[in-house]
């Protein structure tokens, strides 16, 4: 067994070896694809709480613009790497693809941990990262949106001062803002009920009533908590979530045979999705190891956190029951598990197209605050629910036509549309 450590970059390249195998490309506009366009790293300094100097690493990665201004989120995390924002930058592009909105991927991060920051020492990072991209970034160049352990507050820091050093409202700069200051009605619902919404119509194909199905849900953060809630009322019965212990540095997962109360644990969670253990015990929850989720007798797995989950390590103790893997976090499955999941026939809703909701629904808001005009929340939502399950149609009957594993036709689609782009504007 390789010892070799987790390259997400290393994965996403490796996944569009595959793919560009597939379609034929030529080699430049491989060249092209396989790398960020443009990718920025920089030093942010901030004078903490205790009058010391600290100095932050931050980034962003601009994948490819072909299709549209880069779009991707920021993420602050004491772990983030150049890497990682490379794979996730360029797994936008092949979200945004898939979705079929236009624009391409971004990414950005800052290593830190917010859990010991100040509210103060926050901003003062936010306000370094825009400082450092702010001719590199806009409506019409780069829009970035909230990620891992980032808000709309965040992002409402960030639009200010980057309209502070362009002089005016700017408001279509970034997305996932708080309604009322350019946020759109329906994107905090949007990701998780994106994700729920192909689970729907994956069920459907399979011939599956969503009432006679149960669900393991890894993460418990705003993705898990709406795809839950969605899926609740679709009448599927979540027996099984977990999520990272910021106390203990690690995670757990909350089991309840006859069915996860999302009121009852949200009331007991922190916000960052860190669920109280005691309480959950006291509310009926068995507490098992934080990997537990991967093994439940259930019909469908949900990972909803970070990526690198289901790996060659542990794919083989996926229960013999599950039909179906909607992947809600980004990159959650390594190749070795992919290879090992196809082989035994489960159904795989592949994260780009599964999580897209996000990505939509920020499409949306950049729409509504460049023209100045919000619609109602039944309206976006109704809006993402048709984006959705067109884009999930459209690799469902490439992956039946021409035999493909969702994930490969997935990217098929994606990348023949970024390629197509490229050769349209005469770069290959």
């Amino acid at each position: 067994m390789s010892t070799k450590p987790f390259n997400a970059f290393e994965m996403a390249q490796a996944q569009f070896d595959r793919v560009a195998d597939i379609l034929d490309l030529d080699q430049g506009t491989r060249d092209l694809l396989r790398n960020p366009m443009r990718e920025f790293q920089f030093l942010i300094p901030v004078r903490m709480d205790d009058g010391k100097v600290r100095v932050f690493r931050g980034f962003r990665v601009q994948h490819s613009d072909a299709r549209g201004p880069s779009k991707g989120g920021i993420r602050f995390h004491p772990h983030e790497t150049i890497d990682t924002v490379r794979a996730l930058s360029m797994w936008m592009t092949w979200k945004c693809a898939v979705a079929d909105i236009p624009l391409g991927g971004g990414k950005g991060g800052v290593i830190c941990d917010p859990h010991h920051l100040s509210q103060r020492e926050q901003e003062q990072i936010c306000r370094g990262w825009v400082r450092q991209v702010a001719r590199d970034v806009g409506h019409v160049r780069d829009v970035p949106a909230p990620d891992v352990m980032t808000s709309g507050q965040h992002m409402l820091w960030m639009l200010d001062e980057f309209e502070a050093i362009h002089g005016g409202h700017y408001p279509g700069f970034i997305t996932g803002k708080p309604v009322g200051l350019g946020g759109s009605l329906g994107r905090t619902e949007a990701t998780g009920y994106g994700v729920v919404f192909t689970v729907r119509e994956a069920l459907r194909e399979l011939g599956i009533e969503p009432k006679s199905t149960t669900a393991s849900v890894q993460g418990f953060g705003n993705v898990a908590q709406y795809a839950i809630e969605l899926y609740h009322q679709m009448g599927g019965k979540v027996t099984c979530v977990s999520c990272w212990d910021q106390a203990d540095q690690t995670s757990y997962t909350f089991r309840k045979k006859d069915g996860v109360d999302l009121g009852a644990l949200m009331s007991i969670t922190d916000r960052f999705g860190g669920i109280d253990k005691k309480k959950a015990t006291d509310l009926g929850y068995e507490v098992l190891p934080g990997d537990a989720w991967i093994e439940q007798e259930v019909d469908i797995l949900m990972p909803n956190a970070i990526e690198n989950q289901i790996t060659g390590e542990n794919v083989e103790r996926i229960h013999k029951r599950v039909k179906l893997i909607a992947e809600g976090a980004n990159g959650p499955t390594t190749p070795e598990a992919d290879a090992v999941i196809q082989k035994r026939g489960i159904f795989v809703v592949p994260d780009f197209l599964a999580n897209a909701g996000g990505v939509t629904c920020s499409y949306f808001e950049q729409v509504q605050c460049n023209m100045n005009y919000f619609w109602e929340k039944d309206e976006v939502l109704g809006k993402l629910d048709v984006k959705m399950t067109s884009a999930y149609h459209a690799v469902s009957e490439l992956a039946r036509k021409q035999k493909l594993y969702m994930r490969d036709a997935a990217y098929v689609v994606s990348v023949s549309r970024v390629a197509q782009a490229c050769r349209e504007r005469g770069w290959v």
